[in-house]
Protein backbone atom coordinates (compact mmCIF):
# COMPACT_ATOMS: atom_id res chain seq x y z
CA UNK A 1 0.00 0.00 0.00
CA UNK A 2 3.07 2.27 0.23
CA UNK A 3 2.06 5.71 1.51
CA UNK A 4 -1.61 5.30 0.61
CA UNK A 5 -2.36 3.27 3.73
CA UNK A 6 -1.78 5.99 6.32
CA UNK A 7 -3.57 8.65 4.27
CA UNK A 8 -6.66 6.50 3.64
CA UNK A 9 -6.84 5.62 7.34
CA UNK A 10 -6.90 9.32 8.24
CA UNK A 11 -9.62 10.04 5.67
CA UNK A 12 -11.80 7.12 6.77
CA UNK A 13 -11.46 8.14 10.44
CA UNK A 14 -12.85 11.64 9.78
CA UNK A 15 -15.64 12.90 12.02
CA UNK A 16 -18.15 12.74 9.17
CA UNK A 17 -17.72 8.95 8.76
CA UNK A 18 -19.79 9.20 5.56
CA UNK A 19 -17.84 6.51 3.67
CA UNK A 20 -17.86 4.15 6.67
CA UNK A 21 -21.62 4.56 7.08
CA UNK A 22 -22.05 3.58 3.43
CA UNK A 23 -19.84 0.54 3.90
CA UNK A 24 -21.61 -0.69 7.05
CA UNK A 25 -25.24 0.14 6.31
CA UNK A 26 -25.50 3.27 8.43
CA UNK A 27 -23.40 2.14 11.40
CA UNK A 28 -21.45 5.08 12.80
CA UNK A 29 -18.10 4.57 14.48
CA UNK A 30 -17.97 6.51 17.75
CA UNK A 31 -14.43 5.54 18.69
CA UNK A 32 -11.44 4.13 16.82
CA UNK A 33 -9.56 1.60 18.89
CA UNK A 34 -5.96 0.49 19.17
CA UNK A 35 -5.72 -1.86 16.20
CA UNK A 36 -2.72 -3.84 17.47
CA UNK A 37 -3.74 -7.36 18.42
CA UNK A 38 -1.03 -8.86 20.67
CA UNK A 39 -0.46 -12.47 19.63
CA UNK A 40 2.43 -14.71 18.68
CA UNK A 41 2.37 -13.27 15.16
CA UNK A 42 1.34 -9.72 16.27
CA UNK A 43 -1.29 -8.86 13.65
CA UNK A 44 -2.18 -5.21 13.17
CA UNK A 45 -5.63 -4.38 11.87
CA UNK A 46 -5.78 -1.36 9.58
CA UNK A 47 -8.90 0.13 11.21
CA UNK A 48 -10.79 -1.20 14.21
CA UNK A 49 -13.66 0.87 15.58
CA UNK A 50 -16.58 0.62 17.97
CA UNK A 51 -20.11 1.91 17.30
CA UNK A 52 -22.40 3.56 19.85
CA UNK A 53 -23.99 0.20 20.69
CA UNK A 54 -20.60 -1.48 21.16
CA UNK A 55 -20.41 -3.31 17.86
CA UNK A 56 -16.90 -3.72 16.49
CA UNK A 57 -16.09 -2.69 12.91
CA UNK A 58 -12.91 -3.89 11.22
CA UNK A 59 -11.68 -2.50 7.87
CA UNK A 60 -8.64 -3.75 5.97
CA UNK A 61 -7.34 -1.62 3.09
CA UNK A 62 -6.11 -3.49 0.04
CA UNK A 63 -4.59 -2.02 -3.14
CA UNK A 64 -3.86 -5.33 -4.86
CA UNK A 65 -5.48 -8.75 -5.23
CA UNK A 66 -4.30 -11.18 -2.55
CA UNK A 67 -5.18 -14.88 -2.85
CA UNK A 68 -4.83 -15.28 0.92
CA UNK A 69 -6.91 -12.23 1.88
CA UNK A 70 -9.90 -14.18 3.16
CA UNK A 71 -7.57 -16.35 5.26
CA UNK A 72 -5.95 -13.25 6.71
CA UNK A 73 -9.37 -11.86 7.59
CA UNK A 74 -10.29 -15.08 9.37
CA UNK A 75 -7.09 -14.81 11.39
CA UNK A 76 -7.90 -11.18 12.22
CA UNK A 77 -11.42 -12.15 13.32
CA UNK A 78 -10.10 -14.77 15.73
CA UNK A 79 -7.36 -12.47 17.03
CA UNK A 80 -9.90 -9.69 17.68
CA UNK A 81 -12.21 -12.15 19.43
CA UNK A 82 -9.34 -13.47 21.53
CA UNK A 83 -8.41 -9.92 22.56
CA UNK A 84 -11.88 -8.35 23.02
CA UNK A 85 -14.20 -11.39 23.28
CA UNK A 86 -16.34 -10.00 20.47
CA UNK A 87 -16.41 -10.79 16.77
CA UNK A 88 -16.23 -7.74 14.49
CA UNK A 89 -18.16 -6.89 11.36
CA UNK A 90 -15.40 -7.15 8.77
CA UNK A 91 -14.83 -5.62 5.38
CA UNK A 92 -11.93 -5.54 2.94
CA UNK A 93 -11.97 -2.15 1.21
CA UNK A 94 -10.29 -2.63 -2.16
CA UNK A 95 -8.79 0.62 -3.50
CA UNK A 96 -6.65 -0.78 -6.32
CA UNK A 97 -6.99 0.00 -10.02
CA UNK A 98 -7.15 -3.56 -11.49
CA UNK A 99 -10.44 -5.43 -11.23
CA UNK A 100 -10.99 -6.92 -7.77
CA UNK A 101 -10.54 -10.71 -7.83
CA UNK A 102 -10.47 -12.10 -4.29
CA UNK A 103 -12.40 -14.98 -2.76
CA UNK A 104 -14.71 -13.93 0.07
CA UNK A 105 -15.15 -17.28 1.81
CA UNK A 106 -13.40 -20.46 2.86
CA UNK A 107 -14.62 -23.76 4.28
CA UNK A 108 -13.17 -26.97 5.60
CA UNK A 109 -13.80 -30.23 3.79
CA UNK A 110 -17.33 -31.26 4.63
CA UNK A 111 -18.28 -27.70 5.57
CA UNK A 112 -17.89 -28.11 9.35
CA UNK A 113 -15.91 -24.89 9.49
CA UNK A 114 -16.94 -21.92 7.35
CA UNK A 115 -15.85 -18.28 7.17
CA UNK A 116 -17.04 -15.45 4.97
CA UNK A 117 -15.88 -11.87 4.69
CA UNK A 118 -17.27 -8.97 2.67
CA UNK A 119 -15.01 -7.74 -0.14
CA UNK A 120 -15.94 -4.24 -1.33
CA UNK A 121 -14.51 -2.26 -4.24
CA UNK A 122 -14.26 1.43 -3.27
CA UNK A 123 -15.52 2.31 -6.76
CA UNK A 124 -18.95 1.04 -5.72
CA UNK A 125 -19.35 3.72 -3.05
CA UNK A 126 -21.79 6.54 -3.83
CA UNK A 127 -19.27 9.04 -5.16
CA UNK A 128 -21.90 11.76 -5.58
CA UNK A 129 -22.81 11.56 -1.91
CA UNK A 130 -19.15 11.83 -0.92
CA UNK A 131 -18.60 14.74 -3.28
CA UNK A 132 -21.60 16.66 -1.90
CA UNK A 133 -20.46 16.15 1.71
CA UNK A 134 -19.30 19.18 3.66
CA UNK A 135 -16.27 17.20 4.88
CA UNK A 136 -13.15 17.49 2.74
CA UNK A 137 -12.18 13.93 3.75
CA UNK A 138 -15.29 12.63 2.00
CA UNK A 139 -14.56 14.80 -1.04
CA UNK A 140 -11.05 13.35 -1.31
CA UNK A 141 -12.31 9.76 -1.07
CA UNK A 142 -14.78 10.52 -3.89
CA UNK A 143 -11.92 10.57 -6.42
CA UNK A 144 -11.48 6.81 -5.89
CA UNK A 145 -15.08 6.00 -6.86
CA UNK A 146 -16.45 5.41 -10.36
CA UNK A 147 -16.83 8.51 -12.55
CA UNK A 148 -17.35 8.99 -16.27
CA UNK A 149 -15.37 12.24 -16.12
CA UNK A 150 -12.73 12.23 -13.40
CA UNK A 151 -11.32 15.55 -14.56
CA UNK A 152 -14.58 17.33 -13.68
CA UNK A 153 -14.67 15.72 -10.23
CA UNK A 154 -11.02 16.52 -9.64
CA UNK A 155 -11.63 20.14 -10.62
CA UNK A 156 -14.38 20.43 -8.01
CA UNK A 157 -12.22 18.84 -5.32
CA UNK A 158 -9.33 21.19 -6.07
CA UNK A 159 -11.67 24.16 -5.84
CA UNK A 160 -12.85 23.01 -2.42
CA UNK A 161 -9.29 22.50 -1.25
CA UNK A 162 -8.47 26.04 -2.39
CA UNK A 163 -11.25 27.35 -0.10
CA UNK A 164 -9.74 25.71 2.98
CA UNK A 165 -7.48 27.52 5.37
CA UNK A 166 -4.04 26.30 6.34
CA UNK A 167 -2.98 23.99 7.86
CA UNK A 168 -5.94 21.85 6.68
CA UNK A 169 -5.56 23.17 3.15
CA UNK A 170 -1.94 22.06 2.97
CA UNK A 171 -2.76 18.67 4.44
CA UNK A 172 -5.65 18.11 2.01
CA UNK A 173 -3.42 18.93 -0.96
CA UNK A 174 -0.86 16.44 0.28
CA UNK A 175 -3.50 13.76 0.79
CA UNK A 176 -4.90 14.34 -2.71
CA UNK A 177 -1.43 13.96 -4.21
CA UNK A 178 -0.94 10.67 -2.36
CA UNK A 179 -4.23 8.93 -3.13
CA UNK A 180 -4.29 10.18 -6.74
CA UNK A 181 -1.51 7.68 -7.34
CA UNK A 182 -4.06 4.88 -6.88
CA UNK A 183 -5.80 6.07 -10.06
CA UNK A 184 -2.75 7.42 -11.92
CA UNK A 185 -4.25 10.88 -11.89
CA UNK A 186 -0.99 12.81 -11.66
CA UNK A 187 -1.08 14.19 -15.22
CA UNK A 188 -4.79 15.04 -14.85
CA UNK A 189 -4.14 16.95 -11.63
CA UNK A 190 -1.34 18.87 -13.30
CA UNK A 191 -3.52 19.78 -16.28
CA UNK A 192 -6.50 20.83 -14.15
CA UNK A 193 -4.32 22.97 -11.91
CA UNK A 194 -2.97 24.78 -14.96
CA UNK A 195 -6.48 25.58 -16.23
CA UNK A 196 -8.02 26.70 -12.95
CA UNK A 197 -8.61 30.38 -12.06
CA UNK A 198 -6.76 29.71 -8.81
CA UNK A 199 -3.66 28.61 -10.74
CA UNK A 200 -1.34 31.22 -9.23
CA UNK A 201 -2.51 30.44 -5.72
CA UNK A 202 -2.06 26.69 -6.10
CA UNK A 203 1.26 26.85 -7.90
CA UNK A 204 2.69 29.09 -5.21
CA UNK A 205 1.58 26.65 -2.53
CA UNK A 206 4.43 24.92 -0.70
CA UNK A 207 2.98 21.44 -1.34
CA UNK A 208 1.56 21.27 -4.84
CA UNK A 209 4.03 23.68 -6.44
CA UNK A 210 7.19 21.73 -5.59
CA UNK A 211 5.40 18.46 -6.31
CA UNK A 212 4.81 19.55 -9.89
CA UNK A 213 8.36 20.84 -10.18
CA UNK A 214 9.88 17.59 -8.94
CA UNK A 215 7.85 15.47 -11.33
CA UNK A 216 5.83 13.80 -8.55
CA UNK A 217 2.73 14.27 -10.69
CA UNK A 218 4.30 12.13 -13.43
CA UNK A 219 5.58 15.02 -15.46
CA UNK A 220 7.57 18.23 -15.23
CA UNK A 221 6.52 21.77 -16.00
CA UNK A 222 9.05 23.53 -18.18
CA UNK A 223 10.13 27.10 -18.80
CA UNK A 224 8.17 29.77 -16.96
CA UNK A 225 6.42 27.37 -14.56
CA UNK A 226 9.65 25.67 -13.52
CA UNK A 227 11.30 29.02 -12.94
CA UNK A 228 8.49 30.19 -10.69
CA UNK A 229 8.78 27.10 -8.50
CA UNK A 230 12.55 26.93 -8.01
CA UNK A 231 13.80 27.22 -4.49
CA UNK A 232 10.74 25.67 -2.81
CA UNK A 233 12.39 22.46 -1.61
CA UNK A 234 12.39 23.61 2.00
CA UNK A 235 8.63 24.08 1.76
CA UNK A 236 8.21 20.45 0.74
CA UNK A 237 10.32 19.31 3.68
CA UNK A 238 8.33 21.43 6.11
CA UNK A 239 5.05 20.01 4.80
CA UNK A 240 6.38 16.45 5.06
CA UNK A 241 7.26 17.13 8.71
CA UNK A 242 3.79 18.54 9.40
CA UNK A 243 2.07 15.55 7.83
CA UNK A 244 4.27 13.08 9.74
CA UNK A 245 3.61 14.95 12.98
CA UNK A 246 -0.16 14.70 12.36
CA UNK A 247 0.11 10.96 11.71
CA UNK A 248 2.22 10.45 14.85
CA UNK A 249 -0.34 12.32 16.96
CA UNK A 250 -3.11 10.08 15.58
CA UNK A 251 -1.07 6.95 16.38
CA UNK A 252 0.89 7.73 19.57
CA UNK A 253 -0.21 11.16 20.81
CA UNK A 254 1.96 14.27 20.93
CA UNK A 255 5.50 13.72 19.68
CA UNK A 256 8.16 14.08 22.43
CA UNK A 257 10.98 16.55 22.06
CA UNK A 258 13.53 13.95 20.96
CA UNK A 259 11.24 12.86 18.10
CA UNK A 260 10.75 16.48 16.99
CA UNK A 261 14.51 16.95 16.97
CA UNK A 262 14.97 13.81 14.86
CA UNK A 263 12.35 14.95 12.34
CA UNK A 264 13.93 18.38 12.10
CA UNK A 265 17.13 16.89 10.66
CA UNK A 266 15.67 14.30 8.30
CA UNK A 267 15.41 14.83 4.53
CA UNK A 268 12.03 14.67 2.81
CA UNK A 269 12.62 11.14 1.50
CA UNK A 270 13.20 9.76 5.02
CA UNK A 271 10.20 11.66 6.43
CA UNK A 272 8.00 10.07 3.77
CA UNK A 273 9.48 6.65 4.57
CA UNK A 274 8.62 7.11 8.26
CA UNK A 275 5.03 8.04 7.35
CA UNK A 276 4.77 4.85 5.27
CA UNK A 277 5.97 2.64 8.17
CA UNK A 278 4.17 4.49 10.96
CA UNK A 279 1.21 2.14 11.42
CA UNK A 280 3.46 -0.93 11.47
CA UNK A 281 5.53 0.38 14.38
CA UNK A 282 4.48 -0.47 17.93
CA UNK A 283 6.23 2.58 19.44
CA UNK A 284 7.97 5.80 18.45
CA UNK A 285 11.27 4.26 19.48
CA UNK A 286 10.73 1.41 17.04
CA UNK A 287 9.65 3.79 14.28
CA UNK A 288 12.77 5.95 14.51
CA UNK A 289 15.20 3.10 15.14
CA UNK A 290 14.05 0.95 12.22
CA UNK A 291 16.35 1.72 9.26
CA UNK A 292 14.93 2.14 5.78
Amino acid sequence: MQGYDATLKLLLQSQSNSAVRQLFGGAEVKQWLNAELPQVWTPRADLLGSTANGQLIHIELQSGNDDDMVLRMAEYALAIYRSLRRFPRQLVLYVGEPEMRMEDSLASEGGALRFQCRMFDVRELDGEMLLQSSAIEDNLLAILTRWSNQATVLREILARIADLKDPRRAQALTQLLIISGLRRLGPTIKEEVRKMPILDDLLSHEVIGPAILQGRLEGREEGRLEGRLEGRQEGVQQEARKLLRTLIEKRFGSAPRWAEERMAHLPTSELEELATRLFDASSLEELFSNPK
